[in-house]
């Protein structure tokens, strides 16, 4: 019975090896495996990868060969008299040392490889990245650069109203942009909870833990766009905060950080310009589907028991001061985290947009705020 068991495992063993040889079958099944990223340090974590893998493989082909070959060898049927050996004391040397040298063999080329991931050394760009719920910012250390990314998949995709798009819940409204060919090093932290950082064509995978900085670096010859996602549970969207890296030449990546910059000039110029409501409702809306609508809802209904409404809210109604205070401080004890990070403008907009929509004018007292309000709020107070 053990030999026709074995002669089958063996046929069944011949026909994986056919498989996994033949290309026009094995897409799929490598699909499955590591990819091999873009970086010379993802590359040698795929090759450290599979060395290991086929290690393990042919650890377990040799176990379980001597397995079923003492099943087969060793029946009641061909030795019915039992064996009265208690110990082999050289059998227990050899399968003590044995896997202790392998250990040894697999445990040099990954600790010369995690020395080179663990490098700390500041890199030609340096970046801070922090996790919010559900975002990430980056500054970028050198260049005064400053910037979110948030998820800018369309709603209708994720609810299913029209169909998903090549990129579903992997494209933001702002990229990570660097260069080619020049060493970027990532601060990486969070402002809330604990969000995880995964670029994996860079081998890139760090937790992003509020009140530590966590550090890892890459240098990327290939121009192009590279995602990855967050990979830590960290909430109800965690699954709405993707990364997006572009790599370009050094050129356009001047041009980029230059037009950041005047980009930065030009907004903090509009906190002293005159607002109408209809600008501060416009601009407002886009900042309430980005970072509002997921809790607050599309008409400001709220989740019962859960998130509380704006549509109707004394707050939204009548307070003034403390809609803004709620806005820079947040609500401690409650799922409302402060939005401080946010610009003066988009501040404001967002707090008239949610005092004017959804009849909140007309029953209140539509009042709206401006910048310069928001400027006053962050005055110290004497």
């Amino acid at each position: 019975m053990f030999f026709k068991f074995f002669k089958n495992l063996s046929k069944s063993l011949t026909l994986l090896f056919i498989f996994v040889a033949t290309p026009s079958l094995n897409a799929d099944w490598f699909a499955l495996n590591m990819t091999r990223g873009t970086t010379e340090i993802s590359n040698e974590v795929f090759e450290l990868h599979m060395l290991i893998f086929w290690i393990c493989v042919v650890i377990g082909l040799l176990v379980f060969s001597v397995m079923f070959y003492s099943m087969w060898a060793h029946t009641k049927k061909k030795n019915p008299v039992p064996a009265t050996f208690h110990e082999n004391h050289k059998l227990e040397i050899a399968w003590t040392i044995i896997p202790f040298l392998i250990l040894i063999a697999m445990a040099v080329p990954a600790s010369k490889t995690l020395v080179k991931i663990y490098d700390d050394e500041a890199g030609d760009i340096n970046i801070q990245v922090t996790g919010y719920q559900w975002k990430w910012q980056y500054r970028y250390l050198e260049d005064d650069v400053s910037f979110f990314a948030n998820l800018s998949t369309d709603l209708d995709e994720i609810y299913n109203l029209v169909p998903k798009g090549e990129n579903y819940l992997q494209e933001v409204d702002e990229m990570v942009v660097i260069p080619v060919g020049k060493k970027v090093r990532f601060l990486i932290t969070a402002n809330d909870v604990i969000h995880s950082w995964w670029m994996p064509a860079f081998a890139i995978k760090q937790d992003a833990i509020p009140g530590f900085v966590n550090t890892a670096w890459t240098v990327v010859d290939n121009p192009g766009i590279y995602r990855g996602k967050c990979t830590e549970l960290c909430g109800k969207n965690h699954g709405f905060m993707p990364i997006v890296v572009k790599v370009v030449e050094q050129d356009e990546y001047d041009e980029w950080v230059f037009n950041k910059r005047q980009e930065a000039i030009k907004l903090a110029e509009l906190t002293t310009k005159d607002w109408s409501t209809a600008e501060l409702m416009e601009r407002g809306q886009t900042v309430y589907e980005v970072n509002c609508v997921a809790c607050h809802q599309t008409e400001g209904q709220g989740i019962s028991g859960i998130f509380p409404a704006l549509a109707g809210s004394e707050i939204a109604l009548y307070e003034k001061d403390r809609h803004i205070e709620i806005l820079m401080e947040g609500v401690q004890g409650a799922a409302m985290n402060s939005f401080d990070y946010l610009s003066e403008v988009e501040l404001a907009a967002v707090i008239t947009y949610s005092r004017q929509a959804w009849g909140n004018a007309e029953a209140g007292d539509g009042e709206i705020v401006i910048p310069k309000d928001i400027v006053d709020y962050k005055e110290p107070k004497i």
